[in-house]
């Protein structure tokens, strides 16, 4: 089964009014083509196709403060949660409950201590490559959408199903490329597969080119045939 994943954005979120209840919470969970932070040797962004199958598909998707199942404030299935994708990124609005925690999260953000929201989901397709200072970078092409969730902090952020997918890729064990992750290493595992014209060297052999070639291809993208194999 797949790992479970979270990222956070750093975005105050929004209180309106509502004719019931203690009001509508509304925020980013994500942001479309943004650099996220050091993420433990790697970097990483959203792609604006990101989230298309899971609305098409009409997924259940929860609200819940922090995170925590005690807490939850609503749910797509219920119509208590929207969700809306634009140019900027993943929206969401949540009606809040009139319960202890509904009015909490309500005064709580109404006072601006709510400055975060994230998003939790698992990966059904993503790829890798690298920025302009050759810190490698994962782009989310296509995940199954979970949650969304206003939080007071970040947890701390789980890259291990970052790192796997990296692993996957190039055809590499799990616990080096973890270690390469801790040394600040990531991009050996990038390098002999991107394009010449970045500067590295061409392959030494026929073969070599044609194995390179050919892991460059599942470096940039899994497409969905492969993932339901």
């Amino acid at each position: 089964m797949p790992d479970i994943e979270r990222r956070y954005l750093t975005e105050r979120v929004e209180l309106r009014a509502s004719d019931s209840g203690p009001g509508i919470l509304a925020g980013y969970a994500a942001k479309f083509n943004r650099m996220s932070q050091n993420l433990g040797g790697f970097v990483e962004q959203v792609d604006p196709g990101a989230f298309t199958k899971s609305l098409a598909d009409n997924l259940d998707v929860l609200a819940r403060y922090n995170h925590d199942d005690n807490m939850l404030l609503g749910r797509t299935a219920s119509g208590s949660v929207t969700l809306a994708v634009d140019e900027v990124g993943l929206r969401y609005d949540v009606t809040l409950p009139d319960t202890s925690v509904g009015r909490d999260v309500a005064v709580l953000a109404a006072r601006g201590d709510i400055s975060q929201s994230s998003f939790a989901f698992v990966t059904h397709q993503d790829s890798w490559g690298e920025t302009e200072s050759g810190m490698p970078l994962r782009t989310l092409i296509a995940v199954g959408l979970r949650d969304v969730a206003p939080v007071n902090t970040p947890a701390y952020l789980d890259t291990s199903a970052g790192l796997r997918s990296l692993a996957d890729h190039a055809h590499a064990e799990l616990e080096e490329v973890r270690k390469a992750a801790e040394t600040g290493d990531l991009r050996k595992y990038l390098v002999p597969y991107l394009p010449a014209e970045r500067g590295e060297e061409d392959p030494d052999t026929d073969e070599q080119r044609a194995t390179h070639s050919a892991v460059s291809v599942l470096l940039r993208q899994r497409t969905w045939s492969d993932l339901r194999k």
